[in-house]
């Protein structure tokens, strides 16, 4: 029983370190074919707080796609190809600052310009 919960602590340390950086650094990664990048809603389009939805998933994918997945499929997080559906913009820049759960707080790592952006781009994801 001892191992179980140690092997535990160990995988959710594990995940929750992978979704960000402590530094707050980020590392650009290209957009593997077939990624969300090629799909219409990551046209640059611009959205109303004056930025783009291209933004937002260059953010999403520096700083969650180990947590939910190149395409939102989930995995260590939760799905969030439907996202925009069940949450309003302003309640996603409020997970995303305060954390959920076993998500981390991204505030103070992300300006909240960042966490707009990939707001805006998330709410779009219905």
């Amino acid at each position: 029983m001892k191992k179980t919960l140690i092997l535990l602590s160990m995988l959710l340390a594990v995940s929750v370190t992978a979704c960000a950086r402590k530094d707050g650094t980020t590392t650009p990664s290209p957009a593997p074919a077939g990624s969300p990048a090629a799909s219409p809603a990551a046209s640059p389009a611009a959205s109303p707080g004056g930025t783009t939805a291209a933004a937002g998933q260059t953010i999403y994918k520096q700083n969650c796609v180990s947590c939910h997945g190149d395409n939102l499929q989930g995995g260590v997080g939760p799905n969030l190809t439907k996202v925009g559906g069940k949450l309003s913009k302003d309640q996603i820049v409020t997970v995303v600052s305060n954390g959920r759960g076993a998500m981390p707080a991204f505030k103070g790592r992300l300006s909240d310009s960042d966490i707009g952006s990939i707001a805006d781009w998330l709410a779009t994801q219905k």
